[in-house]
């Protein structure tokens, strides 16, 4: 656990399974908040007077639950908890054991800032790598919008997803995106767990705060915050790229968007993103801190 002090040892399988478990609580409850988001990323400029279809996060999820039912809003929640149980498992559980590995087994005291980024960062890019086509689904299924009367669904659903891709556009297309996918959730999980981790570490330090619902809330918000900020530019770029497969790479997605839509496109959607992995860390964390690892008992 980021930050753990005073807790029972516990296995890397015990640690991935509570992991695992958290993060798909968290994706459940924070899903229609990841669909808004998408939307408005995948949202190009206007031209002209016309206004945009979708403005802000009430508004965006308001037009969605209008047009094609309140259903819409989890879409991609089957690959979303496919991602959570193999992405967040492996990201959180491998977090630990890897920054153990980078301070040496003879140390002693605070880890720092840097070994705790550089382990973030590692576990964040091992476990996407093996995800990507999970993310794939997942945002193909969200940017889907409401079809024309009569038009048939591009997917019947998450697992006709998987076998249309790999049977239509090759098994190397489900690793679409893969390049800012990596450095987009090796960014923010470095983000995350090590702001977690070191803002847990400086409350804990004050007095009157203890290892408790609080600090955790606390700490939870703060991951979400600098996650977003850092990561916000890969996250889109990595959403237009799943979504649009007029992209030829990573760089043409980005030089294409900074040229059509200047460089605040990069933060297109940083509220919901804000809102989504804000509460989305506070929720998994909460739920991991509290629900799933022991504590030591008093002596």
């Amino acid at each position: 656990m980021p930050g753990d002090q005073g807790k029972v040892d516990i296995s890397f399988a015990g640690r991935f399974a509570a992991s695992a478990i958290a993060a798909c609580f968290a994706e459940v409850c924070t899903i229609p908040l990841d669909t808004a988001k998408v939307r408005l990323q995948l949202q190009k400029n206007v031209v002209g007077d016309a206004a945009p279809k979708y403005r802000g996060l009430l508004g965006t999820a308001a037009t969605i639950a209008r047009e094609e039912g309140a259903a819409a809003l989890w879409k991609g929640i089957v690959p979303g908890l496919h991602r959570q149980c193999i992405y967040g498992g492996l990201r959180i559980g491998l977090y630990e054991p890897v920054k153990s590995f980078y301070v040496g087994q003879d140390h002693v005291g605070d880890v720092p800032l840097s070994k705790k980024i550089a382990a973030g960062f590692t576990t964040g890019a091992i476990a996407i790598a093996i995800a990507n086509p999970t993310d794939l689904v997942k945002v193909r299924l969200q940017a889907e919008g409401k079809l024309a009367p009569g038009a048939p669904r591009r997917y019947a659903g998450a697992m006709d997803a998987y076998a249309k891709i790999a049977r239509q556009e090759g098994v190397a297309a489900l690793w679409t995106g893969l390049g800012p996918n990596v450095a987009r959730n090796a960014i923010i999980n470095a983000a995350e767990l090590a702001s977690y981790d070191q803002v847990k570490q400086t409350i804990l330090k004050l007095p009157g705060f203890k290892d408790d619902v609080v600090t955790h809330l606390f700490s939870g918000l703060g991951a979400g915050f600098f996650a977003v900020c850092v990561g916000s530019p890969v996250d889109v770029v990595k959403s237009r790229m799943m979504g649009d497969s007029a992209y030829k790479s990573t760089i043409d997605c980005f030089v294409k968007t900074l040229k059509n839509d200047g460089p605040l496109a990069f933060y297109k959607g940083f509220l919901p993103n804000f809102a989504r992995l804000g509460s989305w860390n506070v929720i998994m964390f909460l739920t991991l801190e509290q629900k799933y690892f022991v504590r030591k008992p008093a002596s």
